[in-house]
């Protein structure tokens, strides 16, 4: 049992335990090979759109999906009474969520929970004490007006572990934790914590949040980071430093979207329209870090559109990189649910058994010792 003290109160395995409600599980083990998409809560909740996945899906093709939970405005999918009630917080549950896990299990299908921790609207505005604060003691806002809540504090830590404790119960058998990390997108500057800030404190607290969730939870962690941190020697003012917070993790997943590169990074003059080399260098600096546990890497990849068309040859492209690299695991990411299917097909069929890596690949791209 883990027990964390903070102030007068402590937070404890069992204690957390007791707010979830428990539900018998059905076993689906981590696919050899994880090849997922990411499903909204309203996606995964209207059987008319998952159903467009379902020909695709197998243990040897796509074989996880991905289900957001907790959103970045609060919004918890998942029906908990007793952490709502403690937390005073609103619950939008999944419709028929407890259905559709059961199907994906019949079809051997590996389900994971997507946790947004921090950015956190709902938590923070009903809860004022967890927030971040300005200098003046009101609530930080985002340039878009989203609140945060202070990664400091246990109490918040407690809350989206509870979540994904809950979760589990439910029948998902990982959690992805997103957003694990401090704010950005707005004046910083003006960020006021219930402790000392500074990139060292950030990046340890960061960690012994991962540390306490593993001890909590009996299913794997993975966290979604910046796609930029494996490129990096610091934090990039979030806190999160990639050789660091993976291992606290069990499986790390790069946000490695080539429309959110700035143009001439990696000396790549428009990113976004070079999905390949972007993928390749960002993988390839991410198992320069790791070494031998670069099993732990499972790459985000874009499959959307911003400012260049994205489509069956981009999907793939990125695909590529990470299996010309060793990596044959990966997650897609589109807003709107609707995928690049074809790539998909045409992806899902290799392994490092039958793969055979592109002609054009060399070690130009990648870091030097």
């Amino acid at each position: 049992m883990i027990t964390i003290f903070y102030g007068c109160a402590k937070t404890t395995k069992q204690n957390i335990a007791d707010t979830v409600q428990k539900k018998e599980r059905i076993k689906v083990d981590k696919p050899e090979f994880v090849r997922g998409v990411h499903l909204s809560a309203w996606v995964a909740g209207e059987k008319t759109l998952t159903d467009r996945f379902t020909p695709l899906l197998g243990r040897n093709k796509l074989n996880t999906i991905v289900i957001a939970v907790k959103e970045y405005d609060g919004t918890v999918y998942l029906s908990c009474p007793d952490i709502a009630a403690k937390y005073n917080i609103a619950t939008t549950p999944v419709k028929g969520i407890i259905e559709y896990l059961n199907n994906l299990k019949k079809l051997n299908i590996y389900p994971i929970a997507r946790i947004v921790v921090f950015k956190d609207t709902q938590l923070a505005k009903r809860n004022p004490g967890l927030a971040v604060k300005t200098p003046d003691g009101s609530a930080w806002r985002d340039r878009k007006g989203n609140m945060w809540c202070d990664p400091y504090n246990r109490k918040v830590w407690d809350y989206n572990i509870a979540i994904a404790k809950q979760a589990e119960e439910l029948g998902f058998e990982e959690i992805q934790f997103d957003y694990l990390r401090f704010p950005s997108d707005g004046n910083v500057k003006l960020c006021r914590y219930s402790q000392k800030h500074s990139s060292e404190t950030a990046s340890a607290v960061l960690g012994e949040f991962l540390a306490m969730a593993r001890e909590v939870l009996d299913i794997p962690v993975s966290i979604d980071v910046f796609g930029l941190t494996p490129s990096v020697e610091h934090d990039m003012g979030i806190g999160q430093k990639f050789r660091d917070i993976t291992a606290n993790a069990d499986f790390v997943s790069p946000m490695m979207y080539p429309s959110h590169y700035y143009k001439n990074e990696y000396g790549i003059k428009e990113p976004n329209k070079e999905p390949y080399k972007v993928v390749f260098k960002t993988v390839a600096d991410a198992k320069y870090l790791l070494k031998d546990t670069s099993y732990q890497i499972r790459p985000y990849l874009q499959d959307f559109s911003i400012g260049y068309k994205y489509g069956h040859n981009e999907v793939k492209a990125q695909i590529k990189a990470c299996y010309d690299n060793g990596i044959f695991d990966w997650l897609l990411w589109d807003p709107k649910c609707r995928y690049t299917l074809s790539a998909i097909e045409e992806m899902v069929k290799f392994t490092p058994k039958n793969y055979v890596v592109s002609g054009s690949t060399n070690n130009r791209n990648s870091r030097k010792e």
